[in-house]
């Protein structure tokens, strides 16, 4: 069994430093395990108080008679080190530090000391300085951020706190479902390697995104995400990619942000998907946990505007994708319902008085001919048709074919054209508001098969 199951499946969980105040970080912590459905036992522990948000409250860890795998710590750092030392003592297995003011600020040798208590008592600790973390398949949400994070197949690592508990907001947005989000902080002892091999194995997470400032042992990070990558893809947003962010990195978690020229070899080698925002992560994501790996990288873009065709050839050129012509089979048949003047070659030009039959017709061609590999639909908005019309005829192919392939879709326009976005993705169906972003993300399903294709090679020469 992995050494975090019992972070990620505990029994009991103690919040040490469980607050009355509502704003107080232990309080939100609480109320967040409470209310987002935690079915395994909750301990306040305030030496302070009786009863917390109902529950019976304990002066100490060691006070408490049922089992406790993991103790989160929200108190000063000066009272966490006694606090290490009885949670160690009455058996507790995972410390969630959230508390700051350790190598970040310069204070290393209390950092190290709490590290080495824990260690002492057979704990790991995950952080210091750091929001918490949450694993929806055991409904925990352990975090003093947004509560009702949507459960997914998404695995979320993040260096940084603020912009941590900002994403979960954002996938919430987005739609995106999540498997787990893990503040790591100082990544004191528990790292981000640690998490990739539990993630390789939990059969609730077929991705992982990292947000990375630095790693402290990078032929671990390296050995570790080639042999996860095989099976799952790992999307990395690299901060500290200029001199003025590896010195915000450094004084944010102490964290020294390395030379990028490194770190992108290191990724490349071990089949990692470099992005640089967070815009092109969450791209990445829903196209790769939403879609099928494809078995090749024969790609038809399908559009009804030249110009949108254009832009996402060049977009997948410069991602290394050139198109060739369709398959004669399928350019014939689309030629059977499109005018004379449309053209057929890759893009295939509906053109701009497409209704959305046309649409429906040509993606459910692409999807069932065994020379297609990936399909890119792009839709720019025009008085004959609606965006949702479109997303309407999109999803009614996918799901009559009763195959998928990747897919990747662009509606252009205003308001409604985003209401046709919500929807498509409701569905799970990865949808953009560019051309370029759709063909960027299809891109990046390609790119994931080259890299597994060459880690398959490597491993066989060894």
């Amino acid at each position: 069994m992995n050494p975090l199951y019992s972070l990620f499946n505990p029994e009991g969980i103690a919040v040490v430093g469980a607050s009355r105040e509502p704003t107080k970080i232990g309080h939100l912590v609480l109320k967040n395990l409470l209310e987002y459905g935690y079915k395994g036992r909750v301990y306040p522990v305030n030496p302070s108080a009786t009863e917390i948000l109902g529950l019976q409250c304990y002066p100490a860890v060691s006070t408490i008679s049922g089992r406790v795998d993991v103790v989160v710590v929200s108190v000063p750092n000066v009272k966490t080190l006694e606090i290490i030392d009885d949670a160690g003592k009455a058996g507790a297995k995972h410390a969630v530090v959230i508390t700051s003011g350790f190598k970040e600020v310069g204070n290393v040798e209390l950092e190290n000391e709490l590290v080495r208590r824990a260690r002492r008592y057979g704990m790991r600790v995950l952080g210091p300085n750091i929001f918490g973390y949450v694993y929806t398949p055991a409904r925990i949400n352990a975090t003093f951020g947004p509560r009702d994070v949507i459960p997914g197949n998404v695995a979320f690592i993040t260096q940084s706190g603020a912009l941590g508990i900002a994403l979960m907001g954002s996938t919430i947005l987005e739609g995106i479902g999540i498997s787990s989000i893990v503040s790591i902080g100082n990544k004191a002892d528990i790292d981000d390697a640690d998490l990739l091999e539990f993630f390789d194995e939990d059969p609730n997470t077929s991705v992982i995104l990292i947000y990375m400032e630095g790693v402290n042992d990078g032929r671990r990070f390296v050995d570790v995400a080639s042999r996860v990558s095989l099976r799952k893809p790992i999307i990395v947003i690299k901060s500290g990619r200029t001199e003025a962010g590896a010195r915000a990195a450094a004084s944010h978690t102490g964290s020294l942000a390395g030379n990028v020229a490194l770190y992108e070899t290191a990724f490349r080698q071990s089949g990692v998907l470099s992005v640089k925002s967070v815009e092109e992560a969450f791209d990445f994501v829903k196209t790769l946990s939403w879609n099928p790996v494809p078995e090749g990288e024969r790609v038809v873009v399908i559009t009804n505007g030249g110009g949108a065709g254009v832009q996402a050839s060049d977009t997948l050129a410069d991602d290394g994708v050139f198109l060739e012509k369709p398959p004669e089979d399928l350019a014939t048949e689309v030629k059977k319902f499109v005018p004379s003047f449309a053209s057929l070659a890759n893009p295939i030009d509906l053109t701009g008085m497409a209704p959305e039959d046309w649409y429906y017709r040509s993606i459910r061609l692409a999807l069932a001919n065994p020379a297609v590999d990936a399909v890119l639909i792009l839709y720019c908005h025009t008085a004959l048709t609606s965006p949702m019309g479109v997303a309407r005829a999109v999803a009614k192919a996918l799901e009559e074919v009763g195959q998928r392939k990747p897919i990747s879709v662009a509606i252009i326009g205003g308001a409604e054209a985003y209401e046709a976005i919500r929807y498509l993705t409701n569905l799970k169906i990865p949808a953009y508001p560019t051309p370029e972003r759709a063909a960027h993300a299809l891109a990046a399903q390609i790119r994931y098969r080259r890299y597994r294709e060459y880690l398959v090679k490597r491993a066989t020469a060894a």
